[in-house]
């Protein structure tokens, strides 16, 4: 199974909306064949709590035009990582701290990224390269290896 074609259009929208805020590295993963709660993982990560906040009002807008409300929303009181349930897309806004600590782009590494359709100009995006999920893939290889030595 792939995302659906109204889930890409819904997150080319989100990410219009965060990169209008001035969001960083964004990022939109299709998840379906991993995770059969939702379709896409939108990532996008911001340098403050305010700058966090902000992008969310903005995606949540312009979802809003969809006719979408979240049906659950996490840390919008921290302003650190928020969480934006869709159903079909889940977003995450994340300070840029949190981002690189929690890595989700190397947990779901062997996942499609779906183009944004953003201009290419847009120095928001993330390009995903083959170098990137090589990459990730030691990453995640170097990590199982740790835990297998420290058993």
């Amino acid at each position: 199974m792939t995302a659906t074609e109204h889930s890409i259009e819904v997150v080319r929208a989100a990410a219009r909306a965060a990169s209008d805020k001035l969001a960083q590295d964004l990022i939109a993963l299709d998840v379906s064949e991993r995770l059969a709660i939702t379709d896409i993982f939108f990532i996008a990560s911001a340098s403050t709590e305010r700058q966090v906040n902000a992008i969310v009002d903005g995606i949540e807008d312009e979802l809003h035009k969809f006719g979408m409300r979240p049906v659950r929303r996490e840390g919008r009181s921290g302003g650190r990582w928020v969480l934006l349930d869709y159903a079909d897309i889940v977003v995450h806004v994340q300070h840029e701290e949190d981002r690189i600590f929690y890595a989700l782009e190397r947990l779901y590494a062997d996942c499609p990224v779906i183009d944004l359709q953003l201009p290419e100009s847009d120095p928001s995006i993330k390009r995903a390269t083959a170098e990137d999920t090589e990459n990730a893939e030691d990453a995640n290889e170097a990590a199982a290896n740790e835990a297998a030595d420290a058993k």
